[in-house]
């Protein structure tokens, strides 16, 4: 368990943040810019101080009354916007620097873990680190840190210098990072689309305040957040692949509250995947559609309806298995269809986009 207690005044904002999460996974600090993502991020590395600040990670206390571990003594790895490699250091010299700072015995993560985890093998003997692509010098930064074999990983924005090419290079061996190491990750980020594709948890901050927090699933769904007036606000679906349809090169992902088919995914039946739904791809019938050319037709009740602007209202809808679907249709068709909560309706997904 991570327990994080900030209060820090600034001349035009605060952070007073004050939240309790699990010692594991990938938790999301997700914001505006200027929302104080960076701040509280800093504040765990032990960069910044805040008088009366409280921190506990796993058992140990880094912050508390007037205990503050520096932030050398603190076990984290930090990734920044720009990788920052020593430019005078090979790629090697740059992992080693890392690794020889902590005591063999203390060592977690080991440079054969870290080199094919990231795809650095073919990087590894490159004497000069500016030759390497921004995606590759960002694998090496990860690599790095990771090779600090800290108790927290922080990663600030890791992709907002890179350029669509790159960031889709690097988005899976994020991915990798999650499924294979036990390190914990506060990862901050302002695209929501990344953080569907990578995060567990998500804390959302809104001028200095941690506003809600929770599981990525739960945050994504509810409409009393700023994130559900996004133009791409929509749910992510834990799914499993479960038929392969050779004829029309479909696959059937299946879910506690049903099923979808996607474009083919060259993956084993029983593979979890991640996928996302938008609530402008999905619309609403109060019958069974018939003779429709949309095949993926879920049975749903509503939960919640709250408007959404001057002519639109979002729809929060209960698949099953406690999965959540959003939609976002007109006041018209709204008031036309009598949509009340509790009602029964059937839910027509138009998109589905895999991510993970």
């Amino acid at each position: 368990m991570i327990h994080a207690r900030f209060k820090l005044g600034y001349p035009n904002f605060v952070l007073d943040v004050d939240i309790d999460l699990p010692g594991y996974g990938i938790t999301a600090l997700f914001g505006p810019s200027g929302s104080g993502k960076t701040t509280l991020l800093r504040c765990i590395a032990g960069l910044e101080r805040a008088q009366g600040g409280l921190l506990r990670v796993k058992g140990e206390v880094w912050q508390e009354g007037a205990r503050f571990l520096p932030a050398h003594q603190r076990r984290v790895g930090y990734v920044f916007q720009e990788a920052n490699l020593f430019p005078h250091l090979s790629v090697r010299d740059n992992l080693e620097y890392g690794y020889k700072r902590i005591a063999p015995g203390a060592r977690n993560v080991q440079m054969e873990q870290v080199i094919p985890l990231l795809g650095l093998g073919k990087l590894i003997e490159r004497r000069d680190p500016s030759s390497l692509s921004g995606g590759e010098r960002q694998r090496v930064a990860i690599g790095r840190a990771l090779l600090t074999s800290p108790n927290l990983l922080l990663m600030d924005e890791p992709l907002s210098g890179l350029d669509a090419a790159s960031k889709q290079e690097i988005l899976p061996y994020l991915e990798r990072l999650h499924g294979e190491m036990e390190i914990p990750v506060f990862y901050v980020s302002h695209a929501l689309d990344e953080v569907a594709r990578l995060a567990d948890r998500l804390v959302l901050l809104e001028q200095g305040c941690a506003i809600a927090h929770g599981t990525l699933n739960e945050m994504l769904s509810r409409l009393d957040l700023p994130t559900a007036h996004y133009d791409n606000a929509g749910v992510v679906i834990e799914a499993q692949v479960a038929v392969q349809d050779e004829t029309y090169h479909l696959t059937r992902l299946d879910f506690p509250g049903g099923s979808l088919w996607v474009g083919r995914v060259e993956h084993a039946a029983g593979t979890s995947v991640r996928a996302r739904v938008l609530a402008r791809d999905v619309s609403v019938a109060t019958a069974a559609p018939q003779g429709s050319s949309i095949t993926n037709i879920l049975a749903t009740r509503i939960v919640e309806i709250r408007d959404e602007g001057q002519d639109r209202v979002n729809l929060r809808m209960e698949v099953g298995g406690g999965q959540m679907l959003l939609s976002r249709i007109t006041r018209r068709s709204r008031d036309q269809l009598g949509l009340t909560v509790d009602m029964e309706l059937f839910a027509q997904v138009k998109s589905v986009a895999l991510i993970a």
